[in-house]
């Protein structure tokens, strides 16, 4: 009887064991640690995963200039609800510049990598001028649904979590450009205090 008495305590530990270690897997898959871009800006945290599968060069370049600190310090000087917040430009880092918000790069171009994703609200594309090849530092992160600028634009990774900071960005107060002709120059400064890749644990949820 002893030895029976045994038998069955050592089942029920293993089983206490087997049905805590199932009830674990669901905090642990919803948690998984994935490299994204995290952008601290003055609102708080937004968390980029980059599409490298889409856009290769794309992502090699951004994630190039971010590990060199090129975009610590600079601001999105382009806001517009409802459409998408603009960022990238090392012309933000001087007030004094600030009449030439939105001409400053790199000092090279890269290829455009135009392809199927679609540029809905959180997605992180490559702005440009109007040759396709003429991208370089700066991007712009979606507001809303902007059919109208894919395969036209290189999408390249998607917001995963931040959504609340995104809207707080895209609700900035602005007043028009020096030409008169687009609402969208932020009339304070909206930061960017740094851009890092990190490890994080991302929800499965998202956003």
């Amino acid at each position: 009887m002893k030895l029976l008495a045994k038998q069955w305590l050592w089942i029920g530990l293993l089983g206490i064991l087997m049905t805590g270690a199932f009830r674990a897997q669901p905090l642990v898959a919803q948690n998984n640690l994935k490299e994204v871009a995290v952008i601290t800006t003055d609102h708080g945290e937004m968390l980029i995963e980059m599409w490298p599968d889409v856009a290769p060069k794309t992502v090699a370049n951004f994630k190039k200039l971010a590990k060199a600190g090129f975009y610590d310090g600079q601001c999105f000087h382009r806001i517009i609800d409802g459409f998408m917040i603009q960022g990238g430009d090392p012309l933000t880092k001087n007030e004094k510049e600030k009449a030439n918000y939105g001409t400053g790069g790199p000092g090279y171009h890269i290829d455009a990598e135009f392809n199927n994703r679609k540029h809905v609200r959180g997605v992180i594309s490559m702005a440009r001028g109007s040759d396709p090849n003429s991208a370089g530092s700066q991007f712009f992160i979606c507001l809303g649904n902007t059919p109208q600028l894919d395969g036209k634009y290189t999408a390249f990774g998607n917001l995963v979590l931040g959504d609340g900071v995104l809207e707080k960005l895209g609700k900035e107060k602005v007043g028009f450009n020096a030409l008169g002709n687009e609402k969208s120059v932020p009339l304070n400064r909206v930061s960017i205090e740094s851009i890092r890749f990190q490890e994080r644990p991302i929800p499965a949820s998202g956003k």
